[in-house]
């Protein structure tokens, strides 16, 4: 089966991979997550609001989200964004908004609706009772939020948090099909190049079950290590 198999291409080309192909992956997974949380914070908040059209809002977009795939949402964005950007702006031609400027777009707003469900969860894991002693001293509901139930939150929802992560991290290759440099269009570029598809498909898949598969074993030792004790 390697009789064929050509190691030098991987010799030649993994510093590539790993400088211009790796490194855009890590940095739009950390970008998109870090949106991806802050947008999905609020939208837990509003699903747990008891205005219930904030909640119903909140609601349908999370259940719309996590019923199409995400590579559809890709190319929603990358070829309706623009037509619809000029067509709220009033413009006459389709807007400027380009294949990287989409992804990042779409894994916030996707990996939001996810991140969302884990925040609605962590929150609702706080028991009540803390609340209502935040108002008996005298907080409002953002400081209650904020000072007593979020913190604690957080912690009980890190190690699901970085799971969606190490998750999002495997998504990103789905950029490749917008001609986008990741690790994974990286490689591709240099299978179709010099003729290697299994070697380049081979080595791709061991960098990421290393990455993913040692990052999975670290949040497991952190769920050990943060879980509240009650």
């Amino acid at each position: 089966m390697f009789s064929n198999f050509d190691f030098d291409v991987i010799q030649r080309t993994w510093y590539y991979l790993f400088t211009t192909g790796l490194a855009f992956t890590v940095k739009l997974t950390l970008i998109s997550m870090a949106g991806g949380i802050v947008l999905g914070t609020l939208l837990a908040m509003m699903r747990l609001s008891s205005h219930k059209y904030i909640s119903f809002i909140a609601t349908t977009y999370v259940n719309l989200m996590r019923s199409v795939p995400l590579l559809l949402v890709i190319f929603w964005f990358y070829f309706l964004v623009p037509y619809i950007g000029a067509w709220v702006i009033g413009a006459n031609e389709p807007i400027q908004v380009g294949a990287l400027f989409s992804c990042l777009i779409t894994f916030i707003m996707f990996e939001a609706a996810y991140y969302c469900e884990i925040m609605r969860s962590g929150i609702q894991s706080i028991p009540r009772g803390q609340v209502w002693a935040g108002y008996a001293l005298g907080m409002n509901y953002w400081q209650t939020m904020g000072n007593i139930v979020l913190p604690q939150a957080f912690r009980n929802m890190i190690p699901v948090l970085l799971t969606q992560t190490i998750v999002l991290f495997q998504d990103v290759s789905l950029v490749s099909v917008l001609s986008i440099t990741d690790f994974f269009g990286a490689a591709v570029k240099i299978a179709q190049r010099d003729n290697r598809l299994v070697e380049m498909y081979l080595f791709v898949a061991v960098v990421y079950f290393i990455l993913c598969f040692s990052l999975s074993a670290l949040v497991k030792k952190l769920q050990q290590r943060v879980a509240i004790i009650r």
